[in-house]
């Protein structure tokens, strides 16, 4: 089993989100053979050297993975086939920076070797999730066919934070979801989850998926709390100059339940604390002359 991380851009929070990933991963590594990490700013893993292979990535590749319809999120299936075509006998784990190892990771492995396919968990058939997005999407792909596909009204959108994907499904998976979210785009489908789609439908077809969610944590919607804790958990590491292997110990004292990875807030709040911040700006500011 071979892990992936995508992680573009010179925003520190995103790449130390990605290193707390992989030193939670870290802590059982008899389960994978290795770490990628693909990404256009190289120096932020130097200190996970000799753990991490990092694959530096050009813009001319990087545009050439958008495709044909610029789509930027389909360099994530890209990187999928990427590390595929060069790990052939290897499962493929990819999971988004803010996630992080909590089970047993023995238990993702074995099921990838069963031949079941993992996303992070079910958010529900596309036909009956209640965004304006979703809605819409549904109405666009609705007794269409994409890659060959049908869609029907129980094709399931998963969390695409974790993506694990068999080795002897890998190429038939992977080539489906490229031809998927492809024949989206072609139709002008909402883009904003054609890729979290394409993804869930083309794992789906090829066979069984499951949700990893039980080993998996993933704070999407939480990371203000979570980028703080994990900023004092690596502001320590580097005070006391810890060594990769001190702060994998480390984690054995970092309490994973202390933070919900999951909370809704509702759009109506984000507007009025905007407007809220109109209405009554700080007062006496001052700056060093």
């Amino acid at each position: 089993m071979h892990l992936l991380y995508l992680v573009f851009g010179n925003a520190a929070p995103n790449h130390f989100q990605a290193v707390f990933s992989m030193l939670s991963f870290l802590r059982q590594p008899e389960q994978f053979d290795g770490i990628t990490v693909v990404t256009d700013a190289p120096e932020f893993y130097r200190h996970m050297a000799d753990h991490v292979t990092v694959l530096p990535i050009a813009a001319a590749t990087l545009q050439e993975w958008r495709g044909e319809f610029d789509f930027f999120w389909r360099i994530k299936i890209k990187a999928l086939e990427y590390v595929h075509q060069h790990q052939p006998g290897s499962a493929i784990l990819y999971l988004d920076t803010d996630t992080f190892l909590h089970g047993s990771l023995a238990t993702i492995r074995a099921q990838l070797e069963a031949g079941t396919a993992l996303m992070h968990e079910p958010e529900g058939a596309l036909s009956q999730l209640a965004s304006k997005t979703e809605q819409r999407m549904w109405q666009q792909v609705r007794q269409h066919s994409f890659g060959g596909v049908a869609m029907r009204k129980d094709h399931q959108m998963w969390n695409a934070g974790v993506v694990g994907i068999p080795a002897g499904r890998a190429a038939a998976a992977i080539a489906l979801a490229l031809r998927i979210c492809d024949d989206l785009s072609r139709q002008g489908v909402t883009p904003r989850l054609i890729e979290q789609f394409a993804l869930s439908v083309a794992l789906a077809e090829t066979g069984p998926l499951a949700a990893a969610a039980p080993q998996i944590g993933h704070y999407w919607s939480t990371k203000t709390e979570w980028n703080a804790a994990i900023s004092a958990f690596l502001l320590e590491s580097y005070l006391c100059q810890r060594t990769v292997a001190e702060e994998v110990a480390a984690l054995a004292r970092f309490d994973y339940h202390a933070l919900p990875v999951k909370h809704r807030v509702r759009s109506t709040r984000g507007r009025l604390e905007k407007l809220m911040g109109r209405l009554f700006p700080p007062r006496e500011v001052s700056y060093i002359e």
